[in-house]
């Protein structure tokens, strides 16, 4: 490996000038091994995100997993399916706030399974450690584009649907989505929007633009998301153009509004921010609904908009990564989760939709109407357009 070139890189990752998908990318083409690399990306995690091991201690697919075992694939279970042998583990990785408090302590008091819980803040943080070869999860939760990617990658285990005997609780509008034909790789988890939190107290009226993001009064009191397709969607949507698009000239437009915002913003952050909302440190920020009504909680002045340019809808789901030691209890998990009960729960702590018809959560929840889901748009995978983003957003980072 040019240990040089690769040094160069670390610094330019930690100074924010390239992404974390570009930096893995070209660390793998320089020679890095995929444990060095989750290496270096476990150093810049603050601990937070501590990569369990497999119940075996190694890492590698299924397959690899059952071999080191003593066995040439995995074990058959009563229905004559392949599956991981029955453990009393289970490793998820999820989004930070994002599942109700006494969930998993109710699981694991109900099936004697010990769970492993870490959490991420970004979808390119958690597929940067799956593609990497960072072992161990056996359930994580991306958005609907990434399991496209995931899957594309041969990343994903097949559900077996047999074992999901709550499936029937999940409204039909969740299932069969585009992301992910049939179901094959992906339980919905929660839904929701992604568009403006505010002071009411501190703005002077509520925003309804992306252009409040170049507003000068605001200078330092607001941030956007620490995430590419967030940030450079909301800037196509300001212009009218689709969040998904790949047209240079649009692309370009909208890396000079990034720019004209950047000079304004006090951070590029996500979750996190919902503190400062509370105490008043931030006054505007680009941010997911349920988010949004977490912090509300504590301070009733935060309000919800969604700009009338148009903003992201979006799905999140539970997917299985092929490399998962304890594939039985994944399973386990997502039936649990799709109990109306359970489903309930957490979409009363996270203040997100749930895609489960029997749920009755009580907490108030920002719903899109109806006129403002003619302008919603679903993120979808880039394909290899994504090459160009990843480097917008690492001059956008960079300007």
């Amino acid at each position: 490996m040019d240990r040089k070139n690769a040094d160069a890189m670390f610094e330019d990752f930690l100074a924010g000038r390239l992404d974390r998908r570009s930096f893995v990318t070209r660390l793998l083409a320089l020679g890095a091994s995929a444990t060095t690399t989750a290496a270096l990306l476990e150093a810049c995690s603050g601990g937070t995100t501590e990569t369990p091991k497999p119940a075996d201690g190694g890492g590698g697919d299924g397959d690899e997993h059952a071999k080191a075992k003593g066995k040439g694939k995995h074990k058959a279970d009563g229905d004559g399916e392949n599956v991981l042998p029955e453990t009393k583990e289970l490793s998820i990785y999820n989004w930070s706030d994002y599942i109700a408090e006494d969930v998993v302590p109710e699981f694991e008091k109900e099936t004697g399974i010990k769970v492993t819980y870490n959490t991420y803040e970004s979808n390119e943080e958690m597929m940067a450690k799956l593609q990497v070869g960072a072992g161990g999860y056996d359930l994580v939760v991306p958005t609907g584009y990434i399991v496209t990617v995931l899957a594309a990658q041969d990343l994903l285990f097949p559900l077996r649907k047999k074992k999901l005997t709550n499936w029937a609780n999940l409204h039909p509008m969740f299932l069969n989505p585009s992301f992910d034909p049939d179901n094959k790789y992906s339980v919905p988890w929660l839904w929701g929007t992604t568009g403006i939190a505010y002071r009411a107290d501190k703005v002077k009226a509520p925003p309804d633009s992306w252009a409040v993001f170049h507003d000068t009064q605001y200078k330092n009191k607001m941030t956007q998301m620490d995430d590419q397709r967030d940030v450079i969607g909301s800037w196509l949507k300001f212009r009218g153009k689709s969040l998904n698009s790949t047209d240079k000239a649009e692309l370009d437009q909208a890396k000079a509004d990034a720019l004209q915002s950047k000079a304004l913003l006090k951070a590029y952050v996500s979750a996190p921010v919902k503190g400062q909302l509370v105490s008043g440190d931030v006054w505007i920020a680009q941010l997911w609904n349920g988010d949004t009504m977490q912090a509300k909680a504590e301070n009733e002045q935060i309000a919800y908009a969604l700009p009338k340019e148009g903003a992201g809808l979006w799905t999140d789901s539970l997917v299985i990564p092929k490399s998962a030691p304890n594939i039985r209890n994944a399973l386990a998990f997502m039936d649990f989760c799709m109990r109306p009960e359970i489903a309930t729960k957490i979409a009363d702590f996270t203040g997100y939709g749930s895609p489960n018809a029997k749920a009755t959560p009580e907490t108030p929840i920002a719903y899109p109407t109806d006129e403002e889901m003619k302008r919603l748009e679903i993120q979808k995978d880039l394909g290899e357009a994504l090459q160009i983003w990843d480097q917008i957003w690492t001059e956008i980072k960079a300007g």
